[in-house]
């Protein structure tokens, strides 16, 4: 009855003079009827699986730091300051004088040190003399008394005489034992004067406080006129070599992923550009208090930082090409990574394994091959099974 009733209001609206106007009306109502009764499809938007490099990036943050730190000391006690030739800033080479220390008391000693070795210099050539003319004496008691024993054996001599000469002979050869005693006592002073001078000269060499090492210089305490003492505060302190490195610290699941020899990007606070740098160390433990762990990142330009400086540090792991969909197509569902893949404008979920994750992108380490079409957003309002309108959109 209603597409009758459709015609007729048709038919009187054109006209009586338009009875064939009237029956394609009639006859293109069935159809246009059975469109409006044909259900429409959700329109899904999806993209391609394909696939892309891939970052695996661990992110830390610390401050900048020396490498090594030289702490220079005087060598000496007791001597006050007199010159100071470097100040904080300068760029010293090893072995450079940074400050010089008075002398006139070791100046002194050398004085004193050196009459002394005159003295038992004098000392050895007079024991030497000594030691001859025992020797000498010595060997002349020898022979009288050996004569005189001969005579009183002849019977020529008196046995008083022949003992006296033999009391001589070995007077002599004690004489000889006390001037060669003499000799090496003179000898040995010599020796300790020579050391004693030595010292002075040691001494008088590190009045002159000299840099260790290579660097530049980040302290200094040393004053003029102050006395310069190894149990106080060190003269200056130097970076060596002015190599500086960020103390980064890394949260404790990432540590393990962190190795010695990894590229770094660093990124001063304020700055604008990034500096390079890598992975100098991984310290072997984690803090009991933090649980952070502890990376040591050099940096290949570190004319453009300075110690106490804050860092972020982006560290590249890994990089590589592997399948890879947007993060917003991956779902869960008891616990596992699901998408939703269309195929034929029918939707299925499918598990798979993530992997490195990217600005906006993750990898598929399985689940998923290049060329297969997944939902991008809306897979939480899709079921399985479901039929969608899929809308294409390039990544």
């Amino acid at each position: 009855m209603r597409p009758l009733f459709l015609a007729l209001i048709i038919g009187t609206a054109l006209g009586s003079a338009s009875p064939v106007l009237a029956e394609e009306a009639l006859a293109a109502t069935p159809e246009a009827n059975a469109e409006e009764k044909k259900p429409s499809l959700p329109a899904i938007t999806v993209t391609e699986v394909a696939k892309r490099v891939l970052r695996d990036r661990v992110i830390a943050t610390g401050l900048i730091a020396p490498v090594e730190t030289v702490q220079v000391a005087p060598l000496i006690e007791g001597q006050p300051i007199e010159t100071l030739l470097a100040d904080v800033g300068d760029q010293v080479k090893e072995g450079q004088v940074l400050a010089i220390l008075s002398r006139a008391t070791l100046d002194l000693q050398k004085s004193q040190f050196t009459a002394q070795m005159a003295s038992a210099t004098a000392a050895i050539a007079q024991a030497q003399a000594q030691l001859i003319e025992a020797t000498s004496s010595s060997d002349e008691a020898k022979r009288v008394a050996e004569r005189t024993a001969t005579l009183r054996a002849q019977g020529a001599a008196s046995q008083a005489a022949a003992d006296a000469s033999a009391a001589n002979a070995t007077a002599a050869s004690a004489r000889v034992t006390v001037a060669t005693q003499a000799l090496e006592s003179a000898k040995a002073q010599v020796s300790l004067v020579e050391t004693q001078l030595a010292n002075v000269e040691l001494q008088l060499s590190r009045t002159e406080v000299k840099s260790p090492v290579s660097g530049e210089i980040t302290a200094r305490n040393a004053r003029v006129g102050a006395i310069a003492s190894a149990a106080g505060q060190p003269l200056f302190t130097v970076i060596r070599d002015g190599a500086l490195e960020l103390n980064a610290d890394v949260a404790e699941s990432d540590v393990l992923r962190v190795a010695q020899g990894q590229s770094v990007k660093l990124l001063l606070v304020g700055a604008n550009e990034t500096l390079a740098g890598t992975v100098r160390l991984v310290e072997p433990t984690i803090d009991a208090t933090t649980r952070l762990g502890r990376a040591r990142i050099s940096v290949d330009d570190p004319t453009k930082v300075r110690a106490g400086m804050f860092a972020d540090a982006e560290i590249m792991v890994a990089e590589k090409e592997v399948v890879a969909i947007p993060v917003t197509a991956v779902g869960s569902s008891e616990g596992k990574a699901t998408v939703i893949v269309v195929k034929d404008g029918v939707a299925e979920r499918r598990e798979v394994v993530t992997g490195i994750r990217d600005e906006g992108w993750i990898e598929a380490v399985s689940g998923l091959a290049p060329g297969e079409v997944v939902v991008l957003k809306a897979g939480a309002f899709v079921r399985n099974g479901d039929h969608i309108n899929p809308i294409m959109t390039n990544n």
